[in-house]
């Protein structure tokens, strides 16, 4: 019979099979393994520093590159915009690069007549019926709401009212005065709507450059974009405009003026404008409008036929 004890020899000399098995084949295979193992090792530590030393390169190309638009700014831009007198309009999603913008407007001699920032309470869709209630209210003697949208659109209202007391009115047209000027801002102001560099627009303009970003990506995105296009049609129909912008894909203002074939021969846009070479390019978008009477689509994007415009005499 088979007791107890032979099943314990048994399994104790399975185990001990086992255990002998694995230590000769770990000495046997240690060697080989650990030298492949150490040799992959190697390789991917080469190719890692490879790429770090390529990202580095190209960092250092971007910041070489921003540096050389910087300066050729400096011998391109002075007096391309004297005696212009242009209105810098930030729309909610283009904040981060309007002090870029504002900094090549300058070089080139352009008056500023004032830095308007709608917030996005002014392209809220919950807020339609407010804006058509306040381009109703915030009317003056010489800033009527005769000849604005009559469709039920808050944001197209309200932007046909602040174009037509920012921008030069058409010739034949009585201008608005200043204090009803400042009264139309203010009612905006005070509603939350907007704001403006230190309370202060010096007078109406002949050109805009709308400041704009990305596309809206929340649950009222289409609605949002919609009424950002609204407001740049709105400024095209009074004066020339520039669409400093940030990509030009994913409906934001860029891809949607470039889009349209109507809007697009009257609007000029950058889709770059985030950088030192397209805030240099707005500009000198900008001198193009005013001079030849000409809109051009300008940048990186797959649909900017240019990088640029010809430079000005």
């Amino acid at each position: 019979m088979i007791n107890f004890r032979y099943h314990v020899v048994s399994l104790t000399a399975v185990f001990l099979a086992l255990a002998i098995g694995l230590v000769v084949g770990t000495a046997a295979l240690n060697g080989p393994v650990a030298d492949s193992l150490e040799g992959q090792v190697t390789g991917l530590r080469k190719d890692n520093q490879n790429w770090r030393q390529q990202v580095n390169n190209m960092e250092k190309q971007l910041a070489l590159e921003e540096d050389f638009a910087e300066e050729i700014s400096q011998v391109i831009l002075p007096g391309t915009l004297t005696g212009r007198r242009v209105l810098v309009l930030t729309l909610p999603n283009g904040r981060d690069h309007t002090e870029g913008v504002l900094k090549k407007l300058q070089q080139a001699g352009a008056t500023l007549t004032g830095r308007v920032e709608l917030q996005d309470k002014f392209i809220n869709p919950d807020n339609n019926t407010n804006l058509l209630e306040l381009a109703v209210t915030a009317a003056r003697p010489t800033a009527q709401t005769t000849g604005l949208p009559g469709n039920g659109h808050g944001v197209e209202t309200s932007s046909a009212l602040l174009a037509s007391v920012l921008l030069d009115r058409p010739q034949g047209v009585a201008p608005v005065s200043d204090a009803d000027r400042r009264a139309v801002l203010a009612a905006y102001n005070n509603a939350g709507y907007l704001t403006t560099d230190n309370n202060k627009v010096t007078g109406s303009a002949e050109a805009v450059v709308v400041v704009s970003g990305q596309p809206y990506v929340d649950k009222d995105s289409e609605k949002r974009d919609e009424s950002v296009v609204k407001i740049a049609e709105q400024f095209d129909r009074t004066g020339s405009i520039v669409v400093a912008g940030k990509g030009s894909v994913g409906g934001n203002l860029v891809s949607v003026v470039r889009g349209d074939p109507v809007l697009a021969q009257t609007i000029s846009t950058v889709d770059n404008a985030n950088t030192v070479q397209g805030q240099l390019v707005t500009s000198l978008a900008l001198v193009e409008q005013l001079t030849e009477k000409k809109a051009g689509q300008y940048g990186v994007g797959d649909n900017a036929p240019s990088l640029l415009p010809k430079l000005p005499q």
